[in-house]
């Protein structure tokens, strides 16, 4: 039995791509993903109900003053990053936000200043979603090679797939038969379990540490403001910057656009949370079947180009279709449709085209543009759709201005692409001469 079941899963490796001596780290790295989106995804039901509890005129403000966190978080990350190890500064993150859990689930018991505590909930959820898959995406493309990253990080995004299937059905559940902050325990429990996989992941990045010219679990050193510096100083990182500013920008559109239908439908919190979290199923049932089946094919067959393109692409059909019929509807299945999109096949792409550059790159830089670059698009679109509808324009105005932002878009993608495969086939260049004077 042993060596049947033995044989099934290495014939279930195979036909994922994976190597013999990958399948461990790589089993570490899915559990790590999922119980990282699935904390997560326990909770993104409770932000979108918070965002109509916090008031929905106030969505710009929250926007906002989660920008700012980003930016004044920026430096700090960068100031740890250059004299923790890494391993260290992985268990600093996780362990200050897991216990900001725990200060949130005893002040919304407390049922104390609640509008208050919704919109500090918005605002802290937000920071801590993009710094955790920030800081995870840069611990893989530092483990990983280029090579692998083409064939794996399908596969590991898949994990946290897996984890964002999970969390909606927890907190569907949890929902008819508990108050609303035991959620705060229960994402508790599975970021504590990612502790442990970044545990035995870093101590197999040790291990296969002959692909690194200094060893990989020492501090980064450096300028606390590196990643800024870093990022503004290179043509690539910039562009990287401009490609997540396009799918920022118009995500929060459509999210402003889609809360706002949802709080005219529904006027009971927990009918509006178990809305969001079926809307949370339904994507992650969709990503994980394309990471599993598509997302390894599409790029072995065409590179990044295409995972790249796919979301510029559907924004551009799902603009016309919302300047047409802008029905609480037709939100939803363009919503799906790009979060599929993004988690499935731009995701793991644009991970890729981090694994072709420096380590202090890897995380700081990637960092900043993860988190402060991130959260600017969407303080900056809110502000700007709050404007324009001051001026009088209409959804389908809104919806029409996109579509030329969007062949830009494409545009970007394709630019990037190429560059990506540049670098990748000068780096595997780089190590196959390195590999040849060391014999």
């Amino acid at each position: 039995m042993v060596g049947l079941n033995h044989t099934r899963l290495t014939g279930w490796a195979y036909s994922l791509g994976v190597k013999r001596e990958e399948f461990v780290p790589l089993v570490w790295a899915f559990v790590y993903f999922f119980c990282l989106l699935c904390g997560y995804s326990i909770l993104r039901p409770v932000r979108d109900e918070m965002a109509i509890e916090g008031g929905l005129k106030h969505l710009p403000w929250m926007m906002t003053a989660t920008f700012l966190t980003m930016l004044a978080a920026t430096p700090l990350f960068g100031w740890l990053s250059a004299r923790c190890s890494r391993y260290r500064l992985l268990l600093t993150v996780y362990a200050f936000f897991i216990l900001n859990l725990l200060a949130f689930y005893i002040l919304m018991m407390s049922h104390l200043y609640p509008e208050w505590v919704a919109r500090s909930f918005f605002v802290w959820l937000s920071v801590m979603n993009l710094f955790i898959v920030s800081v995870f995406w840069s611990f893989m493309a530092d483990l990983f090679t280029p090579e692998q990253g083409a064939r794996l990080f399908g596969v590991i995004a898949a994990g946290g797939s897996s984890g964002a299937l999970v969390g909606p059905l927890i907190t569907t559940g949890l929902t008819f038969i508990v108050p609303v902050p035991v959620l705060m325990l229960a994402s508790m429990l599975f970021l504590t379990l990612c502790l442990g996989c970044v545990y035995r992941l870093d101590r197999w990045g040790r291990e296969q540490s002959v692909h690194h010219q200094t060893r990989p679990g020492d501090p980064l050193r450096g300028s606390f403001l590196a990643g800024i510096r870093l990022t503004i100083s290179s043509p690539y990182l910039l562009g990287i910057c401009g490609y997540l500013a396009f799918l920022t920008m118009t995500a929060t559109f459509l999210y402003l656009e889609q809360t706002r239908l949802v709080s005219e439908y529904l006027d009971q919190p927990e009918a509006r949370t178990r809305l969001f979290s079926s809307l949370d199923f339904t994507t992650g049932l969709l990503t994980w079947l394309t990471q599993m089946f598509v997302t390894k094919r599409v790029i072995s067959r065409f590179g990044l180009v295409a995972p790249l393109l796919f979301l510029p692409v559907i924004s551009l059909i799902g603009f016309l279709g919302i300047a047409l019929w802008p029905t609480l509807g037709v939100y939803v299945v363009f919503s799906v449709l790009r979060r599929v999109g993004e988690y499935a096949l731009s995701k793991p792409a644009r991970e890729v085209l981090f694994t072709v550059v420096s380590r202090e790159e890897k995380y700081k830089a990637k960092n900043f543009i993860d988190t402060a670059i991130s959260r600017g698009g969407d303080a900056s679109t809110g502000w700007l759709v709050t404007g324009v509808r001051a001026l009088g324009a209409t959804t389908a105005h809104i919806a029409l201005a996109c579509v030329p932002l969007m062949i830009a878009w494409a545009w970007l993608a394709t630019v990037l692409a190429r560059e990506g495969k540049r670098r990748s086939a000068s780096t595997v260049s780089l190590m196959t001469e390195s590999s040849r004077r060391t014999v």
